[in-house]
């Protein structure tokens, strides 16, 4: 999956665990977003709409699992953790040449290693209203901004209570709590990718490292340098 790869909304018949050996996924449910780093794929049940890019450059390996007498009874995404036969198990499941039975054997054991890893998602809709809109995309482009709404407003023509209003009733989130996880859905993909909490917190809108940290756990329970630990 080169740089800027999309595979736009769509569902499968069949069970898909999807992950990735280099770079990040990001699938994107109703359920809300996942970041998917090399030690971590999604079970993502058959009939799930969904929708996959990479973050840079990322290579996607899938298995497809019928629904008829799959012993896995997930009825949401589910992230779980990539053990070494895993990651192993995988590629030899892409194969068309294995027989009815060794492919039976094969799963066997892929259902014995999918082991769910508690993790919080973040999902941010985007406002209808054009001018809440105009903010969001840029705050998504710049998490890192720290205009107040009524410097936003003067921006793009609205007073503060308008697109206070507009990000309520539009995403179901105050304007604060959009863009927190705006930030942190940014700080996701970097964190993914190996850069350090306190660079991430900067780049991200945070003062200091201490409150990036402290926002992170707060809505995924977790600090950010054991959010992608396999074991979490």
């Amino acid at each position: 999956m080169p740089v800027g790869t999309r595979f736009a909304w769509h569902e499968h018949h069949e069970h898909q665990l999807a992950w990735s050996p280099e770079g990040v996924l990001v699938v994107r449910t109703r359920a809300g977003s996942y970041v998917l780093p090399p030690s971590r794929a999604l079970w993502i049940p058959a009939g799930t709409p969904h929708e996959t890019r990479a973050s840079g450059a990322a290579v996607l390996r899938s298995v497809y699992v019928r629904t008829r007498g799959c012993p896995i009874a997930w009825d949401r995404p589910t992230p779980v953790g990539m053990s070494p036969l895993l990651r192993e198990l995988i590629p030899h499941l892409e194969g068309g040449s294995l027989t009815s039975g060794q492919r039976l054997r094969a799963e066997a054991v892929l259902f014995d290693l999918l082991a769910p890893v508690a993790v919080a998602a973040i999902d941010i809709r985007l406002p209808a209203d054009e001018r809440a809109h105009r903010v969001a995309e840029a705050l998504l482009a710049d998490p890192a901004d720290r205009r107040t709404l009524q410097a936003w407003g003067r921006q793009v023509g609205a007073s503060s209570r308008t697109l206070a209003r507009a990000f309520l009733a539009e995403t179901g989130l105050s304007f604060g709590r959009w863009r927190t996880l705006a930030r942190l859905q940014a700080a996701l993909l970097q964190l993914a990718e190996g850069r350090p909490v306190g660079v991430v917190a900067s780049r991200v809108g945070y003062r200091t490292p201490s409150a990036f940290v402290a926002a992170f756990r707060a809505h995924t329970g977790v600090t950010p340098g054991h959010y992608f630990d396999p074991a979490t």
